[in-house]
């Protein structure tokens, strides 16, 4: 299925008129000229935060003639070393603030960059768009369909340009392995799996000691359960399902784009999914699950399977079963295809193959190229909303033990 008919498709689901989403983004959200600077405001300053967005950003910020004008952490000490660089970079003091709420009140900030714990996401989201905002959002962007719908009405309302970060589907390799795939020289996709191991789980890198006169721990918790503060417990975010939804959500997201970008894919029918601690069991109590696996099922007669084993890193895959072949993605860096075990096999793959890379922007020089001409970018809204659903669509079966369904007219998800 083409891109246009992807996008038709999610704007009827949404219920949002024809006519006013046929328009650009310039008719709503207000777009930047190419002689305006553009004022970013970082919103986390954590190691994705700063690491990843802020990093990226400054590779392009002269070309593109943009800067960063303001900074927001519930932690002192991550706000002020993101500040610090901004002051490296452009030469004057950023705004500082605690909450991102001081960041929306801003009106001389263009866009923002989202970059905080999970259950922060989707109230950022709305609140930009409702302040007419650009995004880039880390993923996911919802954790429960309630919210992501709140979030996609207002940044569909608002018009504003929006970039999630699943940015492996702006790798040169990832658009290669898109077009290999639009000249059907694999033929039709029958299974993908993908199984991410570790020998330990990711949030055991996080943990830190954190100062309680550091934080304004209420900022942090905001709509979750309130509990005493604990260094522990804000470091290590990553594995407390009281702020994120785990491995498929944090992890899996990734998968679930890349082979929707790749494949065409939408949304499935159904799901089921596993899990649970079987083997970090520690002073830590950590509740998100260190081995899970989730299973979907889409309308086009294909099944996909993602699993996560943090306790023992062997095992890694990443694999495309089609009828003429397979495509390989176990390092998504250097993908290769060949014609073993394709039922349908013709003689047209030889050997192994490696997949051609296309050049394309990185993923913050896309948005912010979008910035300027009001264009979609590489992964949109409604890329966003598309693995938000299977993602929410595990998460559920995980927590209720059942089978789960998505009703694509009515934006809903069942169980049965």
């Amino acid at each position: 299925m083409n891109a246009n008919c992807n996008r038709r498709n999610f704007l009827k689901a949404t219920a949002i008129g024809a006519t006013a989403m046929s328009m650009s983004a310039r008719s709503y959200g207000r777009i930047l000229n190419a002689n305006e600077r553009i004022r970013l405001a970082q919103i986390g300053c954590g190691g994705r935060g700063i690491g990843a967005h802020m990093m990226g950003v400054h590779k392009h910020d002269q070309a593109q003639n943009v800067e960063y004008v303001a900074v927001s952490d519930p932690w002192r000490v991550a706000r002020e070393d993101a500040a610090a660089r901004c002051k490296q970079w452009y030469g004057h003091d950023v705004k500082q603030f605690v909450s991102y709420r001081d960041i929306m009140a801003c009106e001389d900030v263009d866009a923002v960059l989202i970059a905080s714990p999970d259950h922060h996401h989707a109230i950022q989201l709305e609140a930009a768009a409702k302040t007419k905002k650009h995004v880039y959002i880390e993923k996911p962007m919802a954790r429960t369909m309630p919210e992501l719908l709140r979030a996609v009405d207002a940044v569909q309302a608002a018009g504003i340009v929006v970039q999630v970060g699943t940015q492996i589907r702006s790798l040169s390799t990832s658009t290669g392995c898109h077009e290999l795939w639009k000249s059907g020289r694999l033929g039709k996709v029958s299974r993908i799996e993908q199984c991410r191991n570790g020998e330990r789980p990711y949030w055991y890198g996080f943990l830190k000691d954190i100062k309680k006169e550091d934080i304004d721990w209420n900022e942090f918790l905001l709509d979750a359960p309130k509990r005493p503060f604990d260094p522990g417990v804000y470091s290590g975010w990553y594995g407390y399902l009281d702020y994120t939804d785990g491995p498929v959500a944090n992890l899996g997201c990734h998968f679930i784009d890349l082979y929707n970008y790749i494949t065409g894919l939408q949304f499935p029918t159904s799901c089921v999914c596993h899990g649970g601690v079987f083997t970090w069991k520690d002073e830590h109590n950590f509740t998100c699950p260190d081995h899970v696996e989730a299973l979907w099922v889409y309308p086009e007669d294909v099944m996909v399977a993602y699993s996560s084993n943090f306790g023992n890193g062997g095992g890694s895959r990443h694999r495309y079963f089609c009828e003429k072949g397979q495509l390989i993605l176990d390092n998504w860096s250097a993908p290769t295809y060949s014609a073993e075990g394709g039922p349908k096999r013709d003689g047209g793959i030889r050997g192994i193959q490696e997949v051609e890379p296309i050049e394309t922007p990185d993923h913050y020089l896309d948005w912010l190229q979008c910035l300027r001409t009001g264009k979609s970018t590489r992964a949109p809204l409604e890329a966003g909303y598309q693995h938000s659903v299977a993602c929410l669509m595990a998460v559920e079966s995980f927590h209720s033990g059942r089978r789960t369904s998505y009703d694509h007219a009515t934006r809903t998800i069942g169980t049965a």
